[in-house]
Parts: C-alpha cells; structure tokens; sequence
C-alpha cells in the first residue's frame, strides 16, 4: 500500500472515532484499515468499556494499547461495529473475508445495532465481484463444495496453507458476476458445509466511511 493508500485509510478510521458512545462496548473488525482504528482507539480507551474482537489478530492489537476484550456471549447490548472491506457498493453491500475473519465479522456486525464500514476509495464498486468471493467452510467438506460453487459460475481456489481461528478452510471464488447480492448470500450460505460467506448484503453497512484524498466521503 502506498503513504497515499495508508493516508486514505488512517481518515476513513478518525472519522469512525465520531461513532463513539462514550461507555459503550464496540464491536471491532479485522484488516489493515482497522488495524488504523485500533490505533486511533488507544487515545480514546477510556471512553469505552471494552471491545468485542472479530480475530485472534485484533484481540492482540486491542490488548497491547490496554483496552478490554470481551465475548460476545456476556454482552446484552452491542451499539456499533466498525470493520473494513474488500469491496463495497453505494448500496452498502460489501465482500469481506480477505483476511480470512469473515464468520466471526458477521455475527458481530449481525449483533451490532450500527455497523460503520471504513475504506479507501479505491475499494468502492459499481458491482461486487472483481475481488475473490471469500466463503468458509469446513474441512471435510471443501472439495463438495467447490464443486457446487462452480455451478454458480465462479471458480474457486482453496486458501491453502490458511486456517480460520474457528479452525476451517477458505475457498476464494473467482470471476462470480453477482447481479443480486442478498440473493447470492442466501443461496450460498444454504449449502452444506458452508459455514458462511463473504458477502455482507442482507445486513449491509449502515454507514460507509471512504477515506478519499481529499477527505472522507460518507454514505448512509
């Protein structure tokens, strides 16, 4: 990524910061953008009680600037979620899943009341798709599915060599033309062995952050 690049990316996260509920627990995703908010966070750490983590990653990243990470199972209330994006649409529609954290990014984001998507500009789309369709599955199920993934027309590639923290295989799809998104999650995520897939749709973002070089461009 260039300083450009970077630059974009640390706006998108400050103006996340203006999401902030003071004594509030956040949500927080994965990825390089994020890692860009967590650090912006460390500052603000007592204006939070703590942080619920989508990754082993971030977990990390959280706990060495002192802010408390909590499970999901003990927290009634989840106000925001603030998590990056592969791709995303004016619709709000996004792929995620590049670094490989999609299942547990989408119960957060599914628990949150408010999910707040930062990127650069460079990752806003006319249509989802360009960037591999990330899906997760479970091990002894891979190959089944790929072969039914093909039939939806797209191509996928084992991520080999990578496991999920929740312990399973990732398929990246290739070359899917995806025309209808909230269709396309439903559809996928019924197929045996898919634990879930990257396509946040039918909970789209409700506000999108792009870091721009200008500014921050923001979408609701």
């Amino acid at each position: 990524m260039s300083a450009d690049g970077d630059a974009k990316k640390r706006r998108a996260a400050l103006a996340a910061l203006d999401y902030l509920e003071d004594g509030a627990i956040i949500g927080v995703g994965t990825g390089s953008t994020v890692n860009c908010f967590i650090d912006a966070l460390a500052p603000h750490r007592g204006r939070i009680r703590a942080v619920v983590s989508s990754s082993n990653a971030s977990t990390a990243r959280l706990g060495a600037i002192g802010i408390t990470v909590v499970d999901l199972n003990d927290v009634v209330e989840l106000g925001l979620y603030v998590d990056g994006a592969d791709e995303a649409t004016r619709a709000r529609h996004l792929i995620k899943g590049g670094g490989g954290a999609l299942t547990r990014e989408k119960i957060v984001a599914c628990a949150a009341a408010r999910f707040v998507c930062i990127a650069d500009d460079t990752k806003l789309v006319e249509r989802l798709g360009a960037f591999p369709l990330p899906v997760e599955v479970i091990p002894m199920a891979r190959a089944l599915v790929a072969r039914q993934l093909a039939t939806f027309g797209g191509r996928p590639v084992w991520r080999q060599g990578y496991v999920t923290d929740n312990g399973n295989h990732i398929l990246d799809v290739h070359d899917l033309v995806i025309t209808d998104p909230p269709a396309l999650e439903r559809e996928l995520n019924q197929l045996a062995g898919v634990v879930t897939v990257g396509l946040f749709a039918q909970r789209p973002a409700d506000v999108l952050l792009l870091g721009t070089a200008d500014g921050v461009q923001v979408m609701r």
